[in-house]
This record gives C-alpha cells, sequence and structure tokens, in this order.
C-alpha cells in the first residue's frame, strides 16, 4: 500500500508555495505604495490630482467609520480608566492616574483603535470596491484607454485614508481622555486639577506628533495593503469576498508589528519627562 501523507500536515513545496507567494506579494504591495505616494505628489504638482474623487472617498470613510470609532473609543477609555485607576488607588498614586490614563491613550490607545477602524471598515470597503471593478474589467478597461488606474483609483483614496486617519486619531484620543476624565473626577477618585497636573506635568508635545505619524503611517499601510487585495482580486465574486479578508487580516497584523516598532524606537530615542 502506497504511504499517504497525513491530511493538514504542510508539505516542503506546500511551504515553499507559500513562501513564493507572500514574496510576490509584498514585492506587489510595496510596489503599489511607491507608484501611489508618486502619484499623489505628481498629481497635485501638475495639478491634475481628482480633488472630486478625494473628497468623495474622504466622505465616505468619515460616515463609515465616525461613529464606530467613538463607540469604540468610549468603552476603551472606560476600561483603561477603571484598570488603571484600581491599579493607582491599591499603590497611593491615584494623583498620577491623570497621567496614566492620558498619555497611555494618546500614545497606544488612540493610534491602535484608529487603525482598527481604517483597516476593519475602510479597507474592506476599499478592497471590496477595487475588488469588484476588477473582476466586472473596469480596471482592464481604464488601462486600454490610457488610463492609470493608480492615479485614478488609488492615490484619491490613499490621500483620503491619511487625512481621515489624521482626523479620526484626534477624535478617539479626546473621546477616550474624556471618558476617563469623567470616570475618575466623577467618581471623586481624585480632583479635577490633580488629574489634569499630572497629565500636564508628564505629556509632552512629542507624545501628540507620536500618535499622529502612527495614525498616518496605519492609514498608509491599510489602504496599500487593500489597494493591493483589491486589483488582484479574480474569481468572482468569491475571490472578492476572499481578498478582503486577507487584506483585512494583513494589516491588522502588519499594523501590530509597525506599531511595536514605531513605540519601541520613540522610547530609545525621545527623552521621558521626569515631573
Amino acid at each position: 500500500m502506497a504511504a499517504t501523507t497525513p491530511i493538514g500536515r504542510p508539505t516542503l513545496a506546500g511551504l515553499r508555495t507559500r513562501f513564493d507567494e507572500g514574496v510576490t506579494t509584498t514585492g506587489a504591495m510595496v510596489e503599489l505604495a511607491a507608484q501611489a505616494s508618486r502619484a499623489v505628489v505628481e498629481d497635485i504638482a501638475q495639478r491634475r490630482f481628482s480633488w472630486s474623487e478625494f473628497l468623495f472617498q474622504a466622505w465616505f470613510m468619515v460616515r463609515v467609520s465616525l461613529l464606530p470609532t467613538i463607540l469604540v473609543a468610549i468603552p476603551f477609555g472606560v476600561i483603561v480608566s477603571v484598570q488603571v485607576g484600581g491599579i493607582a488607588q491599591q499603590i497611593g498614586a491615584a494623583s498620577f492616574s491623570g497621567a496614566v490614563n492620558g498619555i497611555g491613550v494618546l500614545r497606544q490607545g488612540a493610534p491602535l483603535v484608529t487603525s482598527l477602524m481604517i483597516a476593519g471598515a475602510v479597507g474592506s470597503a476599499i478592497t471590496s470596491d477595487l475588488g469588484a471593478r476588477t473582476i466586472r474589467e473596469e480596471v482592464d478597461a481604464l488601462r486600454v484607454m490610457g488610463i492609470n488606474p493608480v492615479n485614478r483609483l488609488v492615490a484619491p483614496r490613499l490621500l483620503a485614508a491619511l487625512v481621515v486617519a489624521l482626523l479620526l486619531n484626534v477624535v478617539v484620543a479626546v473621546t477616550a481622555i474624556g471618558t476617563g476624565f469623567a470616570l475618575n473626577v466623577g467618581g471623586g477618585q481624585v480632583s479635577s486639577g490633580t488629574y489634569l497636573g499630572s497629565f500636564i506635568s508628564f505629556a509632552q508635545p512629542t507624545d501628540l506628533l507620536l500618535a499622529e505619524l502612527k495614525a498616518a503611517i496605519f492609514g498608509f499601510i491599510a489602504t496599500i495593503v487593500s489597494a493591493q487585495k483589491g486589483l488582484s482580486a479574480s474569481g468572482g465574486p468569491k475571490g472578492v469576498a476572499d481578498a478582503v479578508n486577507q487584506s483585512v487580516v494583513l494589516s491588522f497584523i502588519l499594523l501590530a508589528i509597525v506599531n511595536v516598532a514605531l513605540t519601541q524606537a520613540y522610547v530609545m530615542l525621545v527623552p521621558q519627562r521626569i515631573a
């Protein structure tokens, strides 16, 4: 009887195929990122950028992500406030709860929530839209007419995602910090002056710059991943659905890795304030 391969056990050939697919996808995303970035700069400089498409996509992204972002930011602020406030009370450091809540939300919470909304709500919409255009051969039709799909479809979405990500990051930070302030001060754990004073003592302008930089990078990565998956979709509606799933999962993984790298670089390069 011939030997059979156990079901589910990856073979060497299968691993090689997946590795090759991963390298190909990575190269395609890097190439698309370079082309889209160049298209944004050149089209704006040459006054041929599609501002109407940019405004339409920006408004669409705001509509699909603003309310979910606020609804996620509120419980996020509650969780951080309750956990930090409880530990601060146990060790007798309730006066520092404002600094811990505010800086934690500003450096980590706001960019992460923003990235999840951009990758989940906005990214999936970009992938499904471009994927549907691809399988209907609309993208091929643009190429036949001499129109670059990157300039016409990807560049406006990329710039819109960057702007919306920067704005959503501010919304998340204000909502989460305000929620923490209301819980700590409203619950009588600490006075408003002490809460704000500790936050001001430890916070730095570079914290806000870090948060905005993270939001911009996360928006850029999520848009490029979503656009690449959408433009490479094949196999009909099922292929579009698979592309949406792949783009969301891959975006989450990349955003988590980039977040760790940026945080570690910031801690090592920027001196931290001592009250």
